[in-house]
């Protein structure tokens, strides 16, 4: 197989991960329902190139984490069907780094957007 084409099949296994992730993830879509009212709202109030570096940061920090957690949760899985100690745990922890993820992401919102709306407010 050709380097090229190596190349080309890691980026069709990347975007099936994708699929996969978007496909069966409650949370992914919560995450990305979070991440296109963050958006919309960037551009609502059109913040400058810091504020947008920052939100799509954090956006992309939330996303990634939620998709460690499902891969760690499905190898987890497949490893032991049976109730385990030390497979909850791994899930918890997975659980726990997309949930401070989630809280330094809404964090950044309020910094980057609560001046805003509270002019919007006001005017």
């Amino acid at each position: 197989m050709s380097g090229f084409k190596k190349r080309i099949d890691s980026f069709k296994w990347a975007f099936n991960g994708f699929r996969v992730a978007f496909k069966g993830e409650v949370n992914l879509k919560i995450h990305l329902i979070a991440a296109t009212i963050a958006i919309a709202l960037g551009f609502l109030f059109d913040i400058d190139r810091y504020e947008w570096l920052a939100i799509l940061l954090v956006i992309a920090l939330v996303l990634s984490a939620e998709i460690f957690n499902t891969a760690i949760e499905h190898l987890a899985d497949f490893v032991s069907i049976e109730r385990r100690p030390a497979i909850k745990k791994v899930k918890d922890l997975a659980a726990a780094a997309v949930l401070l993820h989630a809280i330094i992401a809404a964090i950044v919102g309020i910094i980057v957007f609560f001046p805003y709306i509270l002019a919007y407010l006001k005017a």
